[in-house]
This record gives C-alpha cells, sequence and structure tokens, in this order.
C-alpha cells in the first residue's frame, strides 16, 4: 500500500490498481491536487485497509488477478460500504459500462483518459461519498436505536409509522390504549425525539 497520511476529516481517495505505472501515475494525479490517497496492487490488500470510519471514493481497475474490479464492488455492497466507485480499463466496452454502471458505479472511464477529467470525476465522487457516510451514519444511528426496543415496542412502532392511532393499534394488538401510550412514551424516549413526526420521519428514512 502507498499515499499520503489521511487527516482527520478528510475523504480518502483509494486506488485499486493491479498496474504498477497506471498505479503510481493516478497516485501521482491525486496527490498532485492535494487530495488524501490510498493506493493498492489488489483488491485483498484494499479490503484489509479499508477505512469503514471515514467518507472517500474508490477508483478501480476492472480487470485485475484474483478478485476482480466487479467482484469487489460486489463485496462492498454486500457489506453495505458508503465509497463511490470509478471503475478504470483499458479492455472496457459497452457492455462492461453498462453491467458497472447498473451494480451502482459512479462513473466509468476507459485508458488512457485525460487527467483533469479524472480529476474532476474523483472530486465529485467524493462529495457524492460524504453524502452516502453521512446517510449510513444516521441510518445506523437508527438502526442502533430499533434494536434497543422491545418485541412490543416494536409491533407498537410499526403501527405508528402506519399512522394508526392509540386506539387502533390496542385493537389490533390486544392491550389497552394506556399500555400503548406507555409504549409510545417510551419509544420516544429511547429515540429521544418529541414528536410522532419527528419519529416517524427518522424511522422512514432508515427504509429510504
Amino acid at each position: 500500500m502507498t499515499g499520503s497520511n489521511p487527516g482527520p476529516d478528510d475523504g480518502v481517495v483509494y486506488i485499486v490498481e493491479d498496474d504498477e505505472a497506471m498505479r503510481s501515475s493516478l497516485l501521482w494525479l491525486v496527490e498532485s491536487v492535494g487530495l488524501t490517497v490510498q493506493a493498492f496492487s489488489n483488491a485483498s490488500d484494499f479490503l484489509d485497509a479499508h477505512d469503514t470510519t471515514r467518507p472517500g471514493c474508490l477508483v478501480l481497475d476492472v480487470r485485475m488477478p484474483g478478485m476482480g474490479g466487479f467482484e469487489l464492488q460486489e463485496a462492498l455492497e454486500s457489506a453495505r460500504a458508503a465509497l463511490p466507485i470509478i471503475f478504470v480499463s483499458g479492455h472496457g466496452d459497452v457492455p462492461m459500462s453498462v453491467r458497472a454502471m447498473k451494480k451502482g458505479a459512479f462513473d466509468f472511464i476507459q485508458k488512457p483518459f485525460n487527467s483533469q477529467t479524472m480529476l474532476d470525476c474523483i472530486q465529485a465522487a467524493l462529495r457524492e461519498g460524504a453524502t452516502r457516510f453521512e446517510r449510513r451514519r444516521e441510518q445506523a444511528a437508527v438502526e442502533a436505536k430499533l434494536a434497543q426496543l422491545s418485541p412490543r415496542e416494536r409491533s407498537v412502532l410499526d403501527k405508528v409509522v402506519e399512522g394508526k392511532s392509540s386506539k387502533q393499534i390496542a385493537h389490533e394488538l390486544g392491550i389497552s390504549s394506556k399500555t400503548v401510550d406507555v409504549h409510545r412514551a417510551s419509544i420516544r424516549e429511547k429515540f429521544a425525539v418529541k414528536s410522532v413526526a419527528e419519529l416517524i420521519k427518522m424511522v422512514l428514512s432508515n427504509t429510504s
């Protein structure tokens, strides 16, 4: 692994490219504009070093020995990684590009590429990465709060999100309205919200 030392709040540009000359060229290009960058010769080394606590983007070669670019893309998707992926290939064709984009790639650039075009794409991917990272962080916070609920509280919450009143919820769950109100108060306390509207918005944002 090569690259500049990451700063505390910078997004990280990860480069995974098995061709040493191309990897060095990309590394120099990204460092030349002062961005934090880490470069790897294979997907395995990248996965070992990837810092999931920081935003960033990934410049990824399609064809590599071992785990290829599409396989790495699938692994990151399974892990719910928030990294926008810019695929780079010297063998790219239209079907390959379409496959990458359909699977959620941020962009697809063929070698040889224009340096400024690549930098512009990386800057845009970093902005998108910061947005995704914040969204995932908010979702993780909601999931942690959901995990604190008892099974009964979760049942009540599901009904609240459906827009049902305490009376309707009580009827459907076979409990008293007073018990429903107690559960609703406990749920609001665990979510640290003051209103039902705020609670519903928080829960729905986690599923979007």
